[in-house]
């Protein structure tokens, strides 16, 4: 049995006729209809899966109105439904339909104009949030409204739900900065939004004066009822915001209001022209503790009178998942009271931005209050550096994801998160929520915005369990009544999406006005239909709050299987693995190809489709395949049932670097080179194997012989003609050369064998033994550059400990990425018995390659479990600086460097890089920490012939420029990472234990 595609896969026959009169049309974009990537964009950050058709990516503006003309050209194509997808990161399925997915995100990236003078931007729909701030940086200046998701947010899905985020009391929503919009209605045609009076009303033409025409006549008629229906709240989100589209004191009509928050239902954002805000001059934050998360709440208010510029809010089951991820080691210090045995339950961020003098008499006084503290305040951490405060935000910023990370089935998930009320009552309507929860024993965070009486409220429930599913819907009824008691609103931030239902009780009669608006602008209901309202007239219904969840697509996955690969259940959709900074670990496949499905969550939902699949033939994961096929099964598979989705998924694994990066900066963790290789251990017990995975698994075996001959070696290796044979055979280029002279021969006095290794270690006293250390080895360091392990060892002797070299051991990496499972389970269990038995003498062990060293902390107890691994295997720079207290700190000698990070370190023990600058300041040197990304060797990845132009492109993207800007010699601390500068670039780069050793010497 075959894990086949669903009936589903196949594309409906209306759909597949557009799409092919589409490319006769003249559609230049990117057109995709495979399975597994309309499964990709089948979730959000959304509870919700919605199959799309197909999925287009106009390249222009132009593409665009091609792809709408034609829908509109024939009544066969009316049905066809078309929704607009930004960065993927709604919470409320706006980006989701069971039509035709615009991605608008992959090409329409353009900031076209930049006006430092006038303060303004035209920017293309596509451009990411930060990306913009980066461009306009230079003019001091920004696009003001601020969210957590502000790395992969495109400024069009911003303009879709008028988001806004921290200090919106002050910088407002999205629809407030916009000046005016360009548009692709439902027929193709262009509207360009912008404030009309009634002299640029009369000048208007075509669809543009009809809609003005129609949308004005409603305003008059309707001013009374908008005025009174619509409450007083800073995140009041219409949807078609009628009360601000037109001012009767001055007969300005602007339907940009109606398409900002109209989440696509009117018309496709494609540019817009955007107000801009002077960067401020000086900006401070205070972190104030609380006893408990309701004093945070109540003391809020009294805060915003202080005039801050923002105040965010933070419980302790957000703080306590924070405590748990890599982001909490840079914050700790800026978030934490004094006194750590207090309760501690709640912050309370404060901001003061704006120039020197505002913020310094904003920052005083409420200082002079807090030094007067109630007893429920704890205490304050003041943050006056960009540095700082950049921390804290980003711990903020990530809490989204924190949330998702707890432990267990139920997961805090995004249904009633959003809801607004007036500030002043926000402390109430919380108790009354939380009294809600906890009557039904869930457990939930908090966090938000109390200046605008925004909170997000994620209670934790498993959709796989139809009674916490049912359990949500009528979670959400009760808390969008109480919103309504309070005088809120169930969505205040995250748009409305497929939480519509709630639209008649909030509009009352103005609802179908707004329906009235929707036939106007979209009668056929083409535009990502569903959401917000249906055309006046017709049938068509609303999604309803029970729409699909991917938690009853989960339920159909066998329990074995959700519990085995729950890295791939827990996926989110947050979408930070989008995230567009070049400096950013995560996720360098995705970075080089754009494309979504090589992304962590883009895998990630691939595997639990699989699961899926193979579940509903009634196949558990554990009985697949029963036993793996013979040689000839598998030869006869590899050219056969090409409706396995097997396939899709392998070649959505293929461009996976494993570089664990996701492992460490995924706030969720979904690690998908652990599942990568699960994955390709199954998928290769039915299909036949490279020969190329051989050679990588056996590497580490026969690197001691070949270092037995290591010139012989190299000059086969290294000879044209046999690097044409390895390239033809085998797909690999670029083989590194043995060093030579050999490790052996550079440290000949060391043991050679364990046995020797352990009856030296038997001869040692205790004194002895406590000043001692086990240098482990890795198979590349040790092979391909033997000078690193031979300084390593005259480093540790120069500080005065007697460093003995482990006889080299397998370690079995390669095999793990390769998915060769049960054969790097054999590696580390013997490696693992060598070294807990080295662990029996007391004696600390170090390792010099972080992914390798990593590996003994991760895999290696993910195969064998924790209780099995009694050894441990630290880095250098944490155990050198243990014993700092033992070398008396050095002067200021001048030196200076420049350390570029091992990219699995940087996500996983992101600390390393500071460990090692404290350890070259207590020796005399400046050590500066340079961020970047993946180099693109990630192991053998950088070697394979398939992998080659990426592995040039994300060197040149993340590395070509860092390694030669700013003082000092740069020094790099992982294998592969040197490996790919002498490739790339013909240069030999240290490490720093060499630059240490310079140092000490």
């Amino acid at each position: 049995m075959l894990p086949a595609l669903h009936p589903e896969a196949s594309v409906a026959a209306d759909y597949q006729q557009f799409l092919t009169a589409l490319k006769g049309a003249g559609f230049r974009g990117d057109i995709e209809t495979r399975y597994g990537h309309r499964i990709n964009y089948a979730t959000d950050n959304s509870i919700y899966q919605l199959l799309p058709q197909a999925i287009i990516s106009p390249k222009t503006v132009a593409d665009l109105q091609v792809a709408l003309q034609l829908a509109s050209s024939s009544v066969q194509y009316q049905q066809l439904s078309f929704s607009p997808r930004g960065g993927g990161t709604g919470t409320n399925g706006q980006a989701l339909n069971t039509g035709i997915i615009v991605d608008t995100a992959r090409y329409l990236t353009k900031v076209d104009v930049v006006e430092p003078s006038a303060k303004t931007a035209v920017v293309q729909c596509g451009v990411i949030k930060d990306a913009l701030n980066d461009e306009l940086r230079p003019h001091g200046l920004f696009f003001s409204p601020d969210l957590s998701t502000s790395n992969r947010a495109t400024i069009g899905g911003m303009i879709s739900t008028d988001a806004s985020g921290a200090g919106s009391l002050v910088y407002g929503k999205t629809s407030d900065h916009v000046l005016g919009i360009t548009a692709v209605l439902d027929d193709g045609s262009l509207l360009e939004t912008a404030p009309w009076d009634a002299e640029a009303r009369a000048k208007l033409t075509g669809r543009g004066r009809q809609l003005a025409q129609d949308i004005l006549a409603l305003c008059q008629q309707k001013q009374e009822q908008i005025e009174s229906r619509f409450p007083k709240l800073n995140r009041f989100l219409t949807g078609y915001d009628l009360k601000h589209c037109y001012d009767p004191q001055t007969d300005i009509l602007d339907l940009t209001r109606l398409l900002c928050g109209a989440e696509g239902t009117l018309g496709f954002v494609v540019a817009a022209r955007l107000d801009l805000t002077d960067i401020p001059v000086q900006r401070v934050l205070v972190n104030i503790q609380y006893d408990s998360f309701d004093s945070a709440l109540r003391d809020a208010p009294s805060l915003v009178e202080a005039n801050a510029t923002v105040v965010e809010t933070i419980d302790a089951t957000v703080l306590g998942l924070a405590k748990q991820d890599i982001i909490w080691h840079n914050v700790a210090a800026l978030v934490e009271p004094e006194q750590t045995d207090s309760r501690f339950d709640g912050i309370n961020m404060v901001e003061f931005a704006g120039s020197e003098e505002d913020v310094a008499a904003g920052v005083d006084a409420l200082l002079a209050r807090l030094d007067t503290k109630p007893s429920s305040i704890l205490g304050y951490k003041v943050c006056r550096d960009l540095v700082s405060i950049g921390r804290v935000y980003g711990m903020r910023k990530k809490a989204v994801g924190l949330l998702a990370a707890a432990k267990g089935s139920r997961k805090p998930i995004a249904f009633a998160e959003d809801t607004a009320v007036p500030p002043e009552k926000l402390a109430d309507f919380i108790a009354e929520f939380r009294t809600i929860l906890d009557r039904e024993k869930l457990n939930y965070g908090m966090f938000g915005h109390v200046d605008a009486g925004v909170l997000h409220v994620r209670p934790a429930l498993d959709m796989a369990d139809p009674a916490d599913e049912q359990l949500l819907y009528r979670l959400s009824d009760e808390v969008a009544a109480l919103t309504q008691k309070y005088g809120g609103l169930m969505w205040g931030e995250h748009g409305r999406g497929i939480r519509s239902k709630y639209g008649p009780d909030v509009f009352g009669e103005l609802f179908d006005d707004l329906r009235q608006i929707k036939a106007w602008f979209d009668p056929h209901n083409k535009l990502n239909p569903g959401k917000i309202c249906t055309p006046l007239g017709s049938d068509d219904q609303l999604l309803p709050l029970q729409t699909k969840s991917r938690g009853a697509f989960n339920r159909q996955i066998s329990p074995h299987s959700r519990e085995e690969y729950e890295r791939a259940i827990r996926c989110n959709g947050n979408g930070l693995c989008f995230n567009y900074q070049k400096q950013s670990p995560m996720c360098p496949s995705y970075m080089a190809s754009g494309d979504r499905v090589e992304s962590p969550k883009g895998r990630a939902d691939l595997m639990r489709e699989w699961l899926r699949l193979l579940a509903e033939q009634g196949i558990d994961l554990s009985q697949y395949p029963p036993k793996p096929a013979s040689v000839w099964e598998r030869t006869k598979n590899s050219y056969r049932n090409g409706d396995d989705f097997s396939h899709e998924v392998y070649a959505g694994m293929q461009s996976c670097l494993a570089c664990k990066a996701c492992s460490g900066a995924c706030p969720v963790k979904v690690d998908i080179p652990t599942l990568r290789a699960e994955f390709l251990h199954h998928y290769y017990g039915r299909y036949l194997r490279p020969a190329k995975d051989y050679l990588v698994a056996g590497l580490e075996d026969t690197l001691p012989l070949q270092s037995k001959m290591p010139k012989l070696v190299n000059a086969l290796s290294q000879n044209a003609i046999a690097v044409s044979v390895i390239k033809l055979l085998f797909g690999y280029v670029d083989a590194p050369a043995l060093s030579v002279p050999t490790l052996q021969q550079r440290a000949p006095s060391q043991p050679q064998s364990i046995k020797q290794l352990e009856q030296q270690l038997h001869r040692l006293n205790e004194q002895e033994r406590a000043n001692t250390v086990l240098l482990v080895q890795d198979p590349f360091t040790s092979h391909y550059d033997a000078l690193v392990v031979e300084q390593a060892l005259h480093l540790l002797s120069k500080l005065g400990f007697n460093a003995i070299l482990v006889p080299y051991l397998a370690h079995g990496k390669p095999q793990h990425i390769k998915g060769f499972t049960n054969l790097f389970k054999k590696t580390a269990t013997r490696t693992t018995e060598v070294l807990n038995r080295l662990t029996t003498y007391g004696v600390p062990m170090v390792g010099i390659d972080p992914a390798m060293v990593l590996t003994y902390q991760d895999e290696y107890v993910e195969s064998l479990g924790i209780k099995a691994i009694k050894f441990e295997v630290q880095l250098l720079a944490p155990f050198l600086l243990s014993h700092l207290s033992r070398w008396q700190a050095v002067p200021t000698s001048g030196k200076k460097f420049r350390l570029m990070g091992h990219c699995t370190e940087s996500s996983v023990r992101p600390q390393g890089a500071a460990e090692w600058q404290k350890l070259m300041s207590h020796f005399g040197a400046e050590l500066n920490l340079v961020s970047v990304g993946c180099c693109g060797m990630a192991g053998t990845y950088g070697h394979e012939v398939a992998n080659l132009e990426i592995s040039k492109q994300l060197y040149q993207m993340h590395w070509s420029g860092p390694l030669y800007q700013g003082d000092g010699e740069a020094l790099v601390s992982g294998y592969s990472c040197r490996s790919q500068v002498k490739r790339l670039d013909k240069r030999q780069m240290r490490h720093p234990l060499q630059a240490l050793l310079d140092l000490v010497e």
